[in-house]
């Protein structure tokens, strides 16, 4: 055994003669192992805030997402789509015709952002992940259907019971010279009410699904489209589909995977959880000051055992060694305690939900959890590095003790 390590050890385990540095010990092993614990749980339900946040969109967005570097809208034809969907991987091919337009029910009336899309949107996965009330269908080319945001549908005050009120949607168009006529400046649709989801509430408060020809003859787009949503399947690699799909459309289009989709939510959560991090390892920091303190206190105490080793031939170096390891013994007791401590709690929280989040309406009853490796391992790594400067000092002080004083 090394001896530093070995002296370090049962000067943890030996009673000191005064007794407020065994008490001054356990206070910092309590405080690293709560800062530990509170770090692991903060971290992992960050993380699962974050894949929540992904199977949320992912039950409302396609794994890929084609779109125009330039402009609004492109042309789409069979042979177009059929060059797509012989990549590799590729399942099927969701054409979509998005922009803003006017919804009206009864006499009340709100901006929505309308989405026309193809019958390939509404495969076996579509809002898995969130709620939805009422027929998972479009209508029919005579008798066309919307799906509506449940936000949408609570400030319209939308009856589903009521089939003889409608939606109207109404769409503007560029007016002919010499036009007076209000009528002829706007195209309008009527749609049924298939059904209302909710899955986050940018697209509850917003988002209206309707079948493509609705969108095509609404805004008179023809061929045109604003997107494709590409689904791929669960044995491909996205990154080789979405890496096949930039060579074969060229630099005028776009390829976004989910993440890029919602790179601005996604990147403001990792901000957020970085600063959570610096702030709890900052605590971890302060909590590490009882161990400065403890180690001070046992250098005095110890002077005569230090001289004595000195006197013997102990160097410098195996001195402050010792101290420093008396440190990290303290720090790492807790800090076990403490990983251990937070992986039982995600644990338990993960597998039977127990606290809950307070929200009615929210599509997860309790917080989310997810832990990862990394997590646990920078917040040792956190740790070794304040345990080193928490025991530097007295171990350089202890390290320094006169021999001729104190023998």
């Amino acid at each position: 055994m090394n001896l530093s390590f070995f002296i370090a050890s049962r000067y943890f385990k030996s009673k000191k003669k005064r007794n407020f540095i065994n008490i001054l010990s356990r206070i910092a092993m309590i405080g690293v192992a709560v800062g530990t614990m509170a770090l692991v749980i903060v971290l992992s339900v960050f993380n699962g805030l974050e894949d929540l946040i992904r199977g949320l969109y992912a039950s409302f967005d396609a794994p890929l997402k084609v779109e125009l570097v330039k402009g609004k809208s492109f042309e789409v034809g069979d042979d177009f789509l059929d060059s797509l969907k012989a990549v590799e991987g590729v399942v099927s091919i969701t054409e979509v015709i998005e922009d803003n337009a006017l919804l009206k029910y009864g006499e009340d009336q709100m901006v929505v952002t309308m989405k026309g899309v193809s019958e390939e949107f509404l495969d076996k996965e579509r809002f898995e992940q969130g709620y939805f009330a009422g027929d998972m269908t479009l209508g029919s080319p005579d008798q066309p259907k919307a799906i509506m945001g449940r936000g949408v549908s609570f400030m319209l005050g939308v009856d589903p019971k009521n089939e003889f009120e409608q939606l109207r949607m109404f769409y503007p168009k560029a007016p002919r010279a010499g036009t007076i006529d209000p009528r002829q400046m706007y195209n309008s649709g009527r749609l049924g009410l298939a059904g209302t989801f909710s899955v986050e509430k940018k697209f509850d408060d917003s988002f209206v699904v309707v079948p493509l020809t609705f969108a095509r003859d609404l805004m008179d787009y023809g061929d045109k489209r604003t997107a494709l949503e590409i689904k791929v399947a669960p044995s491909a690699s996205l990154s080789s589909v979405k890496a096949a799909m930039r060579d074969l459309l060229g630099e005028g289009f776009s390829v976004k995977d989910t993440d890029e989709q919602h790179a601005g939510l996604l990147r403001a959560i990792r901000i957020e959880k970085l600063f959570v991090f610096i702030t709890l390892t900052f605590i971890l920091a302060v909590a590490s000051f009882n161990i400065f303190f403890s180690l001070s206190m046992l250098a005095i105490e110890k002077k005569k055992d230090i001289a004595v080793m000195i006197a013997m031939g102990a160097t410098q170096k195996l001195i402050r060694s010792i101290y420093i390891k008396q440190g990290a013994i303290i720090a790492f007791s807790g800090a076990i305690v403490g990983l251990v401590l937070g992986f039982a709690i995600c644990w338990l929280q993960d597998r039977y939900g127990l606290v809950s989040l307070g929200v009615a309406s929210s599509v997860v009853d309790s917080y989310p959890v997810k832990m990862i490796w990394t997590d646990f391992l920078w917040t040792s790594l956190s740790l070794i590095v304040i345990t080193f400067f928490a025991a530097y000092r007295p171990a350089t002080i202890a390290a320094k003790v006169n021999t001729v004083e104190h023998l």
